[in-house]
């Protein structure tokens, strides 16, 4: 869940839990209005306890798709398909058909696919 539908959720329950069920008591209720006070409120505490537990969303899904041809020189790196140093990410990683990547000299380094090195 985003930070902004989370905060969405956690507004929209302190509104249910304080509204209808406030007017309701204020003006002397019967015990059907004490009952749906009750449950009305009891669904928004369970709606703002389920928000302000909720991770947010950081996965990222990503594809590459037939990449050109890079080549890396004098201890450069050379990725065709996706980099995702030190395995950050938590979503999916996928490369279809990518070039083939290059790497001429000392220290270069080149991958076709997912490079998930440092």
């Amino acid at each position: 869940m985003t930070q902004g539908w989370k905060i969405t959720v956690i507004v929209l329950a302190a509104v249910v839990v304080l509204s209808t069920p406030l007017i309701w008591l204020l003006n002397g209720p019967d015990a059907g209005q004490l009952a749906g006070a009750t449950v009305q409120a009891a669904v928004g505490v369970v709606a703002l306890v389920w928000a302000l537990f909720q991770s947010p969303d950081r996965r990222t899904d990503d594809t590459s798709v037939r990449t050109g041809q890079p080549r890396a020189r004098r201890g450069g790196i050379a990725v065709s398909g996706i980099r995702r140093p030190g395995g950050r990410g938590s979503g999916s990683a996928r490369a279809v058909r990518t070039g083939s990547a290059t790497a001429d000299g000392a220290g270069s380094r080149a991958v076709s696919g997912i490079d998930y090195s440092d």
